[in-house]
């Protein structure tokens, strides 16, 4: 492990004027400052697009990729805070490895916007790029934090609607019970330096607006997950939501569905975003772009990582 690294990391993310129990309107603002300071390669290509022709979202790609395959990408912030620019260099991350176009998804956010909205503009945004693309082979669904949990949910809903399943799916630190019943809430506690229950709870609170908290397209942990696309779970020791992660994937191998959980030793929550200064990161996307394009339809996938 990166000892020098990951500290640097830790103390970063201890230091953040960041708490996502406090008024969402405000930590917006926090948010997007901290995850914008760092400047977007140049070769990164976006343009804004409405999907369905009421979602927005940001297309992004690498320049000089001739994409043949779309990642439709969920961004994190507890469904409360963040959008498609907060995750631009994670996302372009993810395009740059897998040579893929990402389109990053700004569904509505809570408590202006509560559930069902999130699901609703999720399922929106992938049935207008099943129409696109036309070959779910040719597609997969990523998310990162309540974002990998609208992932999860978006593949229910799906199945609900009678859609084919993408060819895979990628959860970075899933958020997944929002009944807040992992015992990792409280065992994580100390180490974790971004995320609390405290936070979540608040947050779940928000966002359900009195839904049942166990209902499957708000937990996808207590969900019937047989038929949905193989998954790639990753998350870091060292989150307060590890629990999620754990018990997400036993839960899935029980329905019998293809998964993969990834838990990198001493990482904080979506530690993917700090790629650029973490090696351990750089590795996980990595391994993320292997499992993504292995499963995507091979005449969607480049024969090689990109450089």
């Amino acid at each position: 492990m990166s000892t020098t690294q990951m500290e640097h990391v830790t103390a970063l993310l201890r230091g953040s004027p960041l708490d996502l129990a406090q008024d969402p309107l405000e930590m917006r603002a926090v948010f997007r400052a901290m995850l914008t300071a760092a400047p977007v390669p140049a070769d990164v290509r976006t343009e804004q697009t409405m999907l369905g022709g009421v979602v927005p979202a940001l297309r992004v790609r690498i320049d000089g990729a001739v994409p043949a395959a779309t990642i439709v990408y969920f961004h994190g912030g507890c469904y409360a805070i963040g959008d498609s620019e907060t995750s631009l260099n994670l996302v372009a991350g993810l395009a740059r490895r897998t040579g893929a176009e990402v389109v990053s998804v700004d569904y509505r956010l809570a408590p202006e916007h509560r559930y069902p909205a999130a699901v609703d503009d999720a399922l929106t945004a992938y049935r207008a790029l099943l129409e696109d693309v036309g070959d779910p082979a040719r597609i997969a669904v990523a998310g990162e934090s309540a974002g990998a949990g609208l992932a999860v949910a978006t593949l229910l809903a799906a199945r609900r609607a009678g859609l084919p399943q993408p060819a895979a799916a990628l959860l970075l630190s899933p958020w997944v019970d929002l009944t807040q019943s992992g015992r990792s809430l409280e065992t994580k506690a100390e180490v974790d330096p971004s995320m609390t229950a405290t936070a979540l709870r608040v947050r779940a609170a928000d966002y359900l607006g009195g839904a049942d908290p166990r209902g499957e397209l708000v937990s996808p942990a207590f969900a019937d997950l047989r038929g949905l696309a193989p998954l790639l779970i990753q998350a870091g020791s060292h989150e307060v939501l590890l629990d999620d992660s754990v018990r997400l994937a036993a839960r899935a191998a029980e329905c019998d569905v293809d998964v993969t959980l990834d838990v990198v030793a001493g990482a904080p929550h979506v530690f993917q975003a700090f790629a650029t200064v973490l090696d351990e990161a750089a590795a996980a996307l990595d391994r993320a772009a292997a499992f993504l394009c292995g499963r995507l339809d091979p005449a969607a996938s480049p024969t090689q990582v990109v450089a």
